[in-house]
């Protein structure tokens, strides 16, 4: 099969990484168009890669009849709007995470991507690309900690990277914490627990910078969630770590037990100096998970290639939204929570 011809949507820090691998790093595709909202950001990226076409207007850029498929990395505000309008122009679609910010957006989306089955669609859980991560499912699988009973996870993003989101949260991009910070965790208990979501307690405030409770947000929150096979999650989710961004997850067996990034190292090497032995914190995302953004758009690629669907599908994105939008809930409210059905939702809303 000739290359896979992409066009990028949105190039901010996530997206700029996506096209850089889809331009260098990644057989047999060719970036041959991007798309931002910003003029100079789509012209500079055109000129610095040599890519064909540069827009500003989305819809310009799916009417490019060069194009095989499409990468999102907008603003998840955007997300459902942009896949179904790519499926409608007959591509492929690799959308970042989160699916949607609403239960009923997410199933139309579901909706679409159904109805286009002649074409690929995945959605960006990376996590499920990272070596240690895809280890870990491999060793749960095999009985190596026996069944397991709990999952906690850690999500903390560097106190450094505040102003960001704010800018981010202010135009109504954020979706909030748990849709968009705890959603990469939500989805690993979805895979590693063979189950979905019951019931889910969730409280939370902003503690250090009271300027995200303005925004009906929390900077650091939890979630207490019970699955339908009976087992447990614990998820903490936060913006203001100071030691940089700490993504850990523990999975407690009958048998034993699994953790992964215990401690959030940078690398292999230790610092000696005046403040003691010191391992470095990786800075951020990009940074820890550089392999897996990587891998996840390879396996895109491959799977258009090779006419195949990937194991990420659309429904883990509804799914996992579901739980995520229902931690919003009863963060907001101070209730338990039972996770409905997100098609039940969608059918009484309409």
């Amino acid at each position: 099969m000739k290359k896979v011809k992409v066009g990028i949507v949105g190039l901010g820090r996530l997206g700029r990484q996506h096209a850089e691998n889809l331009a260098f790093r990644i057989p047999n595709c060719e970036l041959i168009a991007v798309c931002s909202i910003i003029e100079e950001e789509a012209k500079k990226a055109q000129e610095e890669w040599g890519v064909k076409y540069a827009y500003t207007n989305y819809e310009e850029m799916i009417k490019n009849e060069e194009l095989d498929a499409v990468l999102i990395a907008s603003p998840s505000g955007f997300h459902c709007e942009q896949i179904e309008k790519a499926l409608e122009a007959n591509l492929h679609v690799f959308s970042e995470k989160p699916l949607g910010l609403y239960l009923e957006e997410a199933v139309r989306v579901e909706e679409a991507v159904k109805k286009h089955e002649n074409k690929v669609f995945m959605l960006g859980f990376m996590r499920r690309y990272d070596k240690s991560y895809a280890y870990a499912k491999k060793k749960v699988e095999k009985g190596a900690i026996g069944e397991p009973v709990l999952i906690r996870c850690y999500g903390l993003d560097p106190s450094e990277a505040i102003g960001g989101f704010m800018n981010f949260a202010k135009n109504n991009y954020s979706g909030g914490l748990f849709l968009d910070m705890a959603i990469h965790d939500l989805d690993l208990a979805r895979w590693y627990l063979n189950s979905e979501a019951k019931q889910v307690w969730a409280i939370g405030g902003a503690y250090g910078y009271p300027e995200i409770g303005q925004l009906h947000d929390a900077e650091t929150g939890a979630a207490l969630v019970k699955f339908e096979n009976g087992t447990m999650g614990v998820f903490v989710a936060g913006r203001n770590c100071s030691h940089g961004y700490h993504i850990e997850t523990e999975i407690i067996g009958t048998e034993g037990t699994l953790r992964i990034g215990t401690v959030p190292e940078r690398n292999m090497v230790t610092v000696f100096n005046e403040t003691g032995a010191v391992k470095e914190c990786s800075e951020g995302f990009l940074e820890r998970f550089e392999q897996a953004y990587l891998s996840e758009v390879e396996e895109f690629i491959n799977c258009i290639r090779e006419e195949r669907k990937p194991d990420v599908t659309v429904e883990d994105g509804v799914l996992s939204t579901a739980l995520g939008y229902a931690c919003k809930e009863s963060f907001e409210t101070g209730e338990l929570v039972t996770v409905q059905s997100p098609h039940n939702v969608a059918r009484s809303t309409t």
